[in-house]
């Protein structure tokens, strides 16, 4: 049954444009003869208006993190759907949707609702290739691997249907794609796996997309103390207009210091690091106030040195790890375009939009910092609200 269903695959492919990564630290080069492979039946063919470029792209462009290579990346893709496998039901063409991971539906964690802890998650997301071992791209007869079995650095894909959300035709589909991963993940931190009340105070490491929406998911939650800590000034005024009640530069000042001071010298209850830089996350501990928990979240190969007993067991603090926010994102994604509808989480003015030629360039931007959050404009010819 497989291998018929692979030889079917594999006799229909249609030619895309995608954004080749051909080795480790080469840079994106756009490609218009890879082949994507034919649907399955429980597949979604998506013409792809839009995507974020996220630091798990560049992670594993550079090879911090590893699938294979040559691979088209991408995860934050936004688009219309154009085909249904026979088994879809809850899809039709012209839905408008924003992709995600996937969780498989059917293992005991999906089954509890925390599909982010999906025991199949690695062979969904991170093989490189799709679950019943077939590639989802080629090119001359060559495997491309994948990415969350999405790769949305492409002008058409083929997703499953649980990697999609149905999302309102009369939004900007442009912005909407950043929902998928970035957003999601800071927010659903906060709301999902920390769950701050009202009145409790909570900091914040790092001002990039992740970092911003877990203040805005803070401010959310009623936190009186919303801390944005970083080391670009610029940001931290994004900061405050996106709901941080303080910021602190580390740059010029003891955070540790600064944040207790915010706090009449306790601390706060909650930390969310989204650098992954050593000292900063060593940090987040140290800015808690007894009882309280820090949440480590970036994709990074660095360690931190913890002193179990002084760090942790006196004071009661903890240390989680959370991946994707611990979302379910048919359920998350469009509680996220709520609170942006009603003015609550402006992730928007985040973004900036880059065409898709100019990959290279935007990917250098959301490095160095200078954008928040860039956007590729895949279809050029988009009208929002069409």
């Amino acid at each position: 049954m497989i291998n018929d269903l692979r030889r079917e695959r594999t006799e229909f492919m249609m030619k895309i444009k995608a954004a080749v990564v051909e080795k480790q630290n080469a840079d994106f080069e756009i490609k218009d003869d890879v082949e994507l492979a034919e649907m399955g039946p429980d597949d979604l063919q998506v013409h792809m208006v839009a995507s974020g470029i996220c630091h798990s792209d560049e992670a594993l462009r550079i090879g911090d993190a590893v699938i294979d290579y040559p691979i088209v990346l991408g995860h934050e893709g936004s688009g219309i759907v154009e085909k249904v496998g026979p088994e879809v039901t809850q899809f039709k063409p012209g839905d408008h949707v924003v992709l995600s991971f996937y969780g498989c539906g059917n293992c005991k964690s999906c089954l509890k609702g925390i599909p982010t802890q999906c025991e199949n998650y690695a062979a969904n997301n991170l093989s490189g290739v799709r679950p019943d071992g077939s590639a989802h791209f080629t090119e001359n007869g060559h495997k491309v691997a994948d990415m969350f079995d999405q790769s949305s650095f492409t002008s058409t894909t083929v997703v499953r249907e649980r990697n999609a959300v149905k999302v309102d035709p009369t939004l900007d589909l442009r912005k909407l794609g950043p929902l998928g991963c970035g957003y999601v993940t800071g927010s659903g931190t906060v709301l999902n796996t920390l769950k701050p009340k009202p009145g409790d105070t909570i900091a914040v490491f790092g001002t990039g997309a992740v970092g911003l929406a877990a203040m805005m998911a803070g401010r959310i939650s009623g936190c009186t103390k919303v801390i944005g800590i970083d080391i670009v000034d610029s940001r931290l005024d994004l900061a405050k207009e996106l709901g941080a009640t303080d910021v602190i530069n580390s740059k010029n000042v003891d955070v540790v210091q600064a944040v207790k001071d915010l706090t009449d010298g306790y601390g706060v209850n909650w930390a969310v690091d989204t650098t992954g830089v050593t000292a900063v996350m060593e940090n987040s501990i140290k800015v808690l106030a007894q009882g309280g928990t820090t949440a480590t979240i970036a994709v990074t190969p660095n360690h931190i040195d913890v002193d179990t007993w002084n760090d942790l067991c006196v004071d009661d603090k903890k240390i989680v790890g959370v991946n994707m926010g611990d979302s379910i994102p048919q359920v998350d994604i469009p509680r996220l375009i709520d609170f942006y509808k009603m003015g609550m989480f402006d992730f928007d003015k985040t973004e900036k939009f880059y065409k898709f030629s100019e990959i290279n360039e935007a990917n250098a931007d959301s490095r160095s910092g200078k954008t928040i959050k860039p956007v590729l404009v895949i279809d050029e010819d988009y009208k929002p609200g069409e």
